[in-house]
Formats: C-alpha cells, structure tokens, sequence
C-alpha cells in the first residue's frame, strides 16, 4: 500500500486550516462572514459535491462487484448509530449532537475516495464509491436530526426531509440509477462547485479554530471519541471482515474508510443549528492529527491479516 498520497492529503488538509487561521486572525474573514460562509457551505457547495458523487456510470457488474461492500457500509452505520445512542448519554446536549453526529459520520466523505485510490488503484476507487452511498444518506437524515429541534418526530422528518443536503441526495440517487445525462455545462458547474468543498470546508474549520485555540483540545472526553471513532470502529469493521471471510478488498477499503477522522461537516452543522462549533472544530482536528498515525497502522493490520 502506497502512504505517500494519504500522507500527502493529510499535509494539504492541514495546510488549509491554517490558511483559515490565519485569515480569521487578520480578520480578513469576520463573524459575519463567517456566517455567509456557513451558509453558502451547506446550501450550495455540499449539495452539489453530494451529486456529483452520485452521478457516476452504474451497471450490473457494479452492482454484484460492489454488494458485499454494500452490505459491510449499511452494517456499519447502524452499528455507529447503537454507539452514538449509548455512549454519550451523560455529556452536555450542545456536545452530544456534535460526538453523535460525529460517531456516526467520519471524514470518508471528502478523504475516502483520494485515499481509496491511492492504496488501492481505480478499483478501490470503486468500491469507496459505493461503500459512501449509505453513509452520505445517513449523514443527511439521521445525522441531520442529532442537530433539529422540533416538538415531534414529524417536525424533525420534515426539517430533514426539506434539507438541501438529502434534496441532493434524492437527485443524486436518481441519476445515478437512470443514468440520465446532464447537458455539460450544467454537469461542469454542479462538479465546479462541489470540487470547492474540501477547500472551503478546512477553510472555515481554521476560523473557528482560531477562536476555539488548542489548549482545550486534549480533553477526556475529545479523547474518549477519539478512541471510539480511530481504533474501535475500525476495529469492529476489521473484525467482522475476518470473522465472515471477506474479501482482502472489500475488507481493505472498509477498514481504511471506517477509520477516518471526524467528518468536517461537524463543525458546519454545528455552526448552522448553534452547537458547539468550538468543540466540534477541536475533535475535528484531534481525530485528523491523531488519524495521521493511526490510518498507517491500520494498512500494516491489513497487510498483515491479508
């Protein structure tokens, strides 16, 4: 497995936060700002990403090549919807949305493809495609409802369903089972726009950072989820794989994707529905500084039960 692309991506996420650090410090970008940037992050540039995810060729042979991976990804969801339910029950509600949402959607949305590719090749590639499609519909449904307030589940179904994010889903879904083609230049502006969120994304996660500081960052609770989101998840993915006798691949890709960090739309959200953004921005860049380490040690397990 070739690290030196990984390594290479971690490097430039990083490169980026401080980028917004230094941005929000010289106060180039202000709260104000900020706030624009929250918005035009999750009702422009994420909905158009999330489709242009979806929108990729689809036939038989992806389907049967990519069912047992299929398969693995849904388990693996309600798995980290259990551990989101049961494990933060006695932290503050502006922290437990952010460690449940957290638990149940890492970074694999914006590293997992790039990093599929560069251990694995196109075929890897592949299979981080099909394994995010439940992950992006949980991210968008259930994730969504962690941070939604509402006085019955109905009021919570309708702010998710009205979401932009699981509109683009629904879109995305469609064009990906029809196969229908998009005239070019509304394809070219949907994937301009989406190839901006990983960019934008670490740019607005270095000014929260810049208020939020490091001192705070090493915590026992940031470190608590931190363990369940880099070691035991992938753990249990790692497990299960060996238990059933996947496929070394298929069980790869699983392994590597379920060990991500913290998905950077933690602190999006957290922003947008008046969470702990601070916090969120801290287990953030904790799980991804600490991921440097981990994702490495996680390949050599894999080598290693291949």
């Amino acid at each position: 497995m070739e690290l030196k692309g990984l390594l290479n991506l971690q490097a430039m996420m990083f490169l980026l936060i401080g980028a917004g650090v230094f941005l929000k410090k010289k106060n180039i970008i202000t709260p104000a700002g900020r706030n624009v940037l929250t918005d035009l992050i999750v009702d422009l540039i994420l909905p158009c990403n999330i489709i242009g995810a979806f929108y990729t060729s689809f036939d038989k042979e992806m389907l049967i090549s990519g069912l047992q991976i299929l398969i693995i990804s849904i388990i693996l969801q309600l798995f980290c919807m259990l551990v989101s339910g049961l494990c933060y029950r006695k932290v503050p509600k502006s922290q437990r949305m952010i460690l449940q949402y957290g638990t149940v959607c890492s970074n694999a949305g914006f590293l997992g493809n790039p990093v599929a590719e560069g251990l694995y090749g196109s075929l890897g590639l592949l299979y981080a495609s099909i394994y995010l499609i439940p992950q992006r519909i949980v991210m968008w449904s259930a994730g969504i409802s962690y941070f939604t307030e509402s006085p019955n589940k109905k009021e919570v179904i309708k702010k998710v369903l009205k979401h932009p994010c699981i509109i683009a889903v629904e879109i995305g879904v469609v064009l990906m089972v029809t196969q229908l083609p998009l005239p070019v230049f509304l394809e070219k502006a949907i994937r301009s726009l989406g190839g901006c969120t990983t960019a934008i994304t670490m740019l607005f996660i270095g000014t929260v950072l810049a208020d939020a500081g490091f001192h705070h960052m090493v915590t026992k609770i940031t470190m608590i989820y931190s363990f369940i989101r880099l070691v035991a998840i992938p753990a249990a993915v790692l497990a299960g794989c060996i238990l059933f006798r996947v496929d070394s691949m298929a069980m790869g890709i699983s392994v590597v994707l379920a060990a991500m960090p913290a998905g950077s739309t933690t602190a999006i959200l957290a922003a947008k529905y008046h969470g702990d953004e601070k916090f969120a921005t801290q287990c953030i860049v904790l799980t991804t500084l600490l991921s440097v380490g981990m994702l490495p040690l996680w390949c050599m397990a894999l080598n290693w039960f291949s």
